[in-house]
């Protein structure tokens, strides 16, 4: 080999160190792991490219924000980064000149052996930095203060604004890895976090996932951390839906799906843990577990009225709350049910919108009523039941079931039903007229159910007015 290819062998090794290095290394470390004097080194410095150069204590460092990386592809290569430039062109929202500029020289890469994909990635290329995108200056400097910690190592502080906007907390921060999620049309970044307390106190490191777009100021630090040789960001999503993962074991999620849609559900594998099981009326029972089923609720929303949550019970009661408040927005209930469906019995003091209807109320407590009568009374007090009401052990049942289901009638009276503004307002909207003046002394509903059910049982049911007699206690 001649001197000259010797050479540029040399200083694409000096490179390749300080890609390996990005902490710096000295000329006499470089000279050491290339086997040459360090007199070589020196007299290489001039020929080195222009993105390595040497920082105030001797050390030779590579600027990462240079243009580093050739890459040569075939045609088919070729097409799998125009769909990837597709999708980040299409489901990321923000201008990002970096993107844009990474997809130009590929696109010119490409021209002259794979034109027409050139043509298309080049457009995906101005579709990134395109004016009309939405323009965030500050999504943009975190994102590179981001990469530039995850490339060095280095820690980064965080000031990340909750989902309501109303805190900005503090974070050190140390960058695990990068992901995209293409639902949301956001990025995320995941790696080991501590908070600041006042008095600039850190807590305890844990794992936690930062949305980018909430992050509104990141600087990064000297501070060096490293991330675990066993740490695979394929494991540690592997469970999620999209980007959520917590510490728990996964928990299965049980939906169907009508004939209608069966065909579309299994064109596409939705998760590595799903399976289907396809049912005699055409439809489709897909099970999967998933480490938030929390985050699947747009998805399930997407599919309408073709899907049913059977499990778990908590994400089956989001979508039934879901479907009352969309019924409540659209007025559905107002216009298309009877307007008494809007009363209410149980509502979230923190949470209004979580509201437990007043029918839906009676049902349940007349149905368990229901329950304890075959379940749990004895023979002899069903006996005693059926001799008072003079009727068949059912008929007995039954009739216990609805006097008990009507013990909360009174919540239907105007001093319940404004007790929650936004659900009175509600209320309002299905016909029903509240007082103009609010009541200093409401009235319990209690005594009203007592007040109300005397006459409503007598001229409802033409039940007697004979009391029922007493059973007689035993001594």
């Amino acid at each position: 080999m001649n001197r000259s290819a010797n050479k540029s062998s040399r200083l694409l090794q000096v490179e390749n160190l300080l890609l390996s290095h990005p902490e710096g290394l000295s000329q006499a470390e470089i000279a050491r792991r290339l086997g040459v004097d360090r007199a070589t080194i020196n007299r290489d410095l001039p020929d080195l490219p222009g993105h390595i150069f040497q920082e105030e204590d001797g050390r030779l460092k590579i600027d990462r924000t240079a243009d580093l990386i050739n890459v040569r592809l075939n045609l088919h290569e070729a097409l799998a980064v125009h769909i990837a430039a597709r999708l980040l062109a299409t489901r990321m929202d923000r201008q990002n000149r970096h993107a844009a500029a990474a997809l130009r020289k590929l696109g010119l890469a490409m021209q002259r052996w794979a034109e027409r994909i050139s043509v298309h990635v080049l457009q995906s290329a101005d579709v990134m930095d395109d004016a009309a995108r939405h323009e965030d200056p500050v999504y943009l400097n975190v994102l590179e203060n981001l990469t530039e910690s995850w490339a060095n190592e280095r820690k980064i502080h965080l000031w990340h604004q909750s989902e309501s906007g109303e805190k900005v907390l503090e974070y050190l921060f140390c960058p695990y890895f990068i992901e995209p999620y293409a639902v949301g049309q956001t990025t995320h970044v995941i790696g080991l976090t501590q908070m600041y307390r006042d008095g600039n106190s850190l807590t305890p490191e844990r794992m936690l996932t930062f949305k980018i777009e909430r992050i509104r100021r990141a600087e990064t630090t000297r501070e060096p951390y490293s991330i675990p040789a066993d740490f695979d960001p394929r494991n540690f999503l592997a469970d999620a839906w999209g980007i959520w993962s917590t510490g728990s074991e996964p928990v299965e999620v049980a939906l169907k799906f009508s004939s209608r849609v069966a065909r579309r559900v299994q064109e596409t594998r939705w998760h590595h843990s799903e399976k289907e099981e396809l049912q005699p009326d055409g439809s489709i029972l897909w099970r999967a577990q998933i480490a938030e089923p929390k985050e699947m609720l747009p998805w399930i929303r997407g599919w309408g009225a073709d899907v049913e949550v059977l499990e778990p019970k908590g994400l089956r009661e989001e979508i039934i709350q879901h479907v009352r408040d969309m019924a409540t927005q659209y007025k559905v209930i107002a216009s298309e049910t009877k307007p008494y469906s809007v009363l209410w019995a149980k509502a979230d003091k923190k949470d209004p919108s979580k509201v437990h209807r007043l029918v839906y109320h009676l049902i349940d407590a007349g149905q368990v009523a229901l329950a304890m009568w075959n379940k749990a009374m004895d023979a002899e007090s069903r006996r005693q039941f059926c001799q008072w009401l003079d009727c068949d052990e059912d008929t007995a049942g039954r009739t216990l079931a609805f006097l008990i289901s009507l013990h909360d009638l009174g919540k239907a009276s105007p001093d319940f039903q404004i007790k929650v503004a936004s659900i009175a307002q509600e209320v309002a909207k299905a016909g029903f007229a509240f007082p103009k003046i609010k009541s200093p002394n409401p009235v319990a509903h209690g005594t009203i159910s007592a007040m109300a059910l005397k006459e409503l049982l007598q001229s409802e049911l033409n039940l007697s007015k004979q009391a029922i007699p007493s059973p007689k206690l035993s001594k």
